[in-house]
């Protein structure tokens, strides 16, 4: 089956392209959505998402288990999006539990449909100057190689502008 990451920056571009990506191959589009709405302007941001998105996607909210809804759309649907990877894990390191990566990954292997995933690079930056900050941006490195080994392609995105990382 075919399988996609897009990694990049802040407002890179990486959602629309997996967007355009998964809508590409038709039928049933399912998108799993990591984000909480825990303050005003995220909730604001995710309701704009789903604005963008439009009706022919069936949005699943899916702030920690990934593994068991990525199960689930492949299962209903034709074509999936995980966006994203890096609130994901976010949600986990703020719960104070460890994230189920090696499930995650099998998940994705063994999902019977076409499944992009997108996840910010983080490690692009400064080091951070706080342990929470240093361990996130660790986490988020392990989690980004974890999946990249895993799937058939990856993307990164710069300034809206794909670069193909693994083909």
């Amino acid at each position: 089956m075919s399988t996609l990451l897009v990694l990049g920056g802040a407002r890179s571009g990486k959602s629309r392209f997996a967007e355009n990506w998964v809508a590409g191959h038709g039928g049933r589009l399912a998108y799993i959505a990591t984000a909480q709405a825990l303050d005003k302007e995220m909730a604001q941001r995710i309701a704009q998402h789903r604005a963008d998105r439009g009706d022919a996607w069936h949005t699943v909210e899916a702030p920690m288990d990934l593994v068991g809804s990525i199960a689930d759309a492949g299962a209903n649907s034709d074509a999936i999006l995980v966006d994203c990877l890096t609130l994901w894990l976010s949600n986990w390191i703020l719960a104070e539990k460890h994230p189920p990566v090696s499930e995650l990954v099998e998940a994705v292997i063994v999902c019977p449909r076409p499944i992009a995933l997108v996840a910010n690079e983080v490690g692009l930056g400064i080091v951070p100057d706080n342990a929470l900050a240093r361990r996130f941006r660790d986490k988020a490195g392990r989690l980004n190689q974890a999946v990249a080994a895993a799937v058939e392609q990856v993307i990164l995105m710069v300034a809206g502008l794909p670069l193909e990382v693994k083909q």
